[in-house]
């Protein structure tokens, strides 16, 4: 054993994790010059702590204090349409000056809708097979135009995804951002334990790794220097958005203007839920603190309980589409507070203790995750924003059933034909798709009409 493995082996001892080096002699030198690099980048020390967190402990006993969040609800009257209109103005404003970055949250796969590749690849358009990725960047696009400033793209990748990712943006040719608008970054990646703590590991010379969860973005954009580009490009804020949400209202300005006027450091939109057992997390107010407690959390009570007007009380549905100012992100990762992460029990292929490689059927791994709104939590001001369902949620996240394709491309299918009744034009029976260099919103596709745009597919290049 040579000495740069012999002072490894001393550390991960101390750390209860010298188990790691039970097969390195199975490694030849490269396999094994590898693997060293691989346990050395581990911080062992906050590795411990995240372990501790969620192996072995045992939950409170105390009851939080749950109560339904403030929000900027939706209305129809004129009030409604003053105070949005006023929040559109500076949000417009903060826009053209080129305050403003999107970033898109897009590290999966589309295993679960049965596609092989970077899920923002998958075609969702009813018509045009438009992909996700083609319907963020074609907004951003469309924004960067509408208010005469280059809004930068930032688009977060996976170990697993990144080389496909950038490569369908270069084979779409940035899908007509400039070259310097777009910038990729990687998500970071956190081991599997066993009940007792232990990492586990994938074959003699590596861990068992998976993504840390979309909390984890937020490091992300620190460590691979993200932060500070926006810094030097004079962004101040970060739209937050995941890929799979074809109907997101990127770099909304209502959203960034009802956010800036409350000097919010972190924002959230959401949708009302209807029916109590919806699986979608909710935002509330716990020990007073804004949060999203997740569906499974909420007692029946809770998320039965009706307000005088009908309505479900926990009733702020979690889209997650977020606004973040950029000093609360460098607050947050520059001065190692730690989002908490969450324990998902997992089946994962993995050595056992006579290095003999097992694939169990039931869950032998705890998996390590953060969530980006626990962020939330931190904030010292946070606005809450409702939104209409129809016109800005419909995720592709199951190959059938809810939030599935089919819905999905339904839900703008349904939008497009709402604006064409909205132009007093004839509905087809069958599919319309309205792309986003065409307009962005209702007002916009009534003025961009023309006589020669009334077929099934509006499109612009």
């Amino acid at each position: 054993m040579g000495q740069r493995q012999e002072r490894l082996a001393e550390r991960l001892d101390r750390a209860g994790q010298g188990h790691l080096l039970a097969f390195a002699d199975r490694l030849d030198a490269e396999q094994l010059s590898s693997f060293l690099d691989q346990l050395e980048a581990l911080d062992l020390d906050r590795l411990g702590g995240l372990i501790r967190s969620v192996i072995g402990t045992e939950p409170s006993a105390r009851e939080a204090d749950i109560q339904p969040c403030d929000m900027i609800g939706l209305g129809d009257d004129e009030e409604h349409a003053a105070r949005d209109r006023a929040a559109a103005a500076r949000g417009e404003e903060l826009l053209s000056e080129g305050k403003v970055a999107a970033f898109m949250v897009a590290g999966g796969q589309g295993t679960r809708l049965g596609y092989s590749g970077p899920k923002g690849r998958f075609p969702v358009g009813p018509l045009t097979n438009r992909s996700l990725f083609a319907y963020h960047a074609q907004r951003v696009l469309a924004t960067s135009r509408r208010y005469g400033a280059p809004a930068p793209l930032y688009v977060m990748t996976s170990a697993a995804n990144r080389a496909n990712t950038e490569l369908a943006f270069e084979e779409a040719g940035n899908f007509g951002l400039e070259s310097e608008q777009v910038v990729f970054l990687q998500q970071g990646m956190l081991p599997a334990v066993d009940g007792a703590g232990r990492l586990l590991l994938a074959s003699a010379g590596s861990l068992c790794m998976s993504p840390d969860g979309h909390g984890g973005s937020l490091r992300a954009l620190a460590e691979s220097g993200a932060l500070d580009d926006m810094s030097a490009r004079g962004v101040d804020e970060i739209f937050y958005f995941q890929v799979d949400n074809p109907l997101a209202r990127v770099l909304d300005p209502i959203f960034i203007g009802h956010h800036v006027a409350a000097r919010a450091e972190m924002s959230t939109k959401v949708v009302a839920k209807t029916d109590p057992g919806e699986k979608v997390g909710v935002l509330a107010e716990i020990d007073g603190r804004v949060g999203v407690i997740e569906y499974s959390d909420l007692h029946a009570s809770q998320a039965d309980a009706r307000d005088d007007q009908g309505r479900l009380r926990f009733r702020a549905g979690n889209i997650a589409i977020h606004l973040l100012q950029r000093g609360f992100v460098s607050r947050l990762t520059e001065g190692g507070l730690e989002l908490p992460v969450h324990r998902a029990d997992k089946a994962v292929p993995c050595l056992d203790e006579r290095g003999q490689l097992t694939s169990p059927s039931s869950p032998n791994a705890v998996k390590m995750e953060m969530f980006v709104f626990d962020a939330l939590g931190f904030a010292e001001r946070v606005v809450t924003q409702e939104v209409a369902r129809q016109d800005e949620f419909a995720p592709v996240k199951n190959a059938e059933g809810a939030d599935s394709p089919e819905t999905s491309r339904s839900a703008l299918v349904a939008q497009a034909k709402r604006w064409l009744k909205a132009a007093s034009l004839s509905i087809p029976d069958g599919p319309v798709e309205v792309g986003p260099l065409f307009a962005l919103d209702q007002e916009e596709f009534l003025a961009n009409l023309t006589r020669g745009d009334f077929g099934p597919v509006f499109d612009r290049s």
